[in-house]
């Protein structure tokens, strides 16, 4: 897996996308992620974030599961559509193993379920960006 001072070393600072309709999250998550060493800019609907032109400079996307508006995945699915890379990592207060599932089958790199752990938010950024670079 690539660590992000690795990358850092190559210049590169990862964007993490914070897709949340939850204003709370939105202002807690970009911090945490900059605390890993990540940049991040977070938007409250999936429309927002797809007409904000920050897809082509998103490294991975931290996506909650129910929003008003258009579901998290159905961006997924409008991101598919656009053939974009762009890794997913859903986030839901949704404790449902059968969603959790079917989310993963559909290409998402992790669920987590909210709330999680700083360390486990890390992990599962980390893994979804050191997919992407291959």
């Amino acid at each position: 897996m690539v660590a992000v001072t690795e990358l850092a070393m190559e210049g590169v600072r990862p964007l993490v996308s914070v897709v949340d309709d939850d204003v709370s999250v939105r202002e807690s998550l970009p911090a945490l992620l900059q605390s890993f060493g990540l940049d991040s800019i977070a938007f409250a609907s999936a429309e927002e974030f797809l007409g904000s032109g920050a897809l082509a400079t998103t490294s991975c996307l931290l996506l909650d599961v129910v929003m008003t508006g258009m579901s998290g995945p159905d961006l997924q699915c409008e991101l598919l559509r656009r053939d974009s890379p762009v890794p997913v990592v859903f986030i839901t207060a949704n404790h449902d193993e059968n969603l959790r599932s079917r989310l993963l089958a559909q290409g998402a790199s992790d669920c987590l379920f909210k709330p999680f752990f700083d360390d486990t938010l890390e992990k599962a950024v980390l893994r979804a960006l050191a997919d992407r670079s291959g």
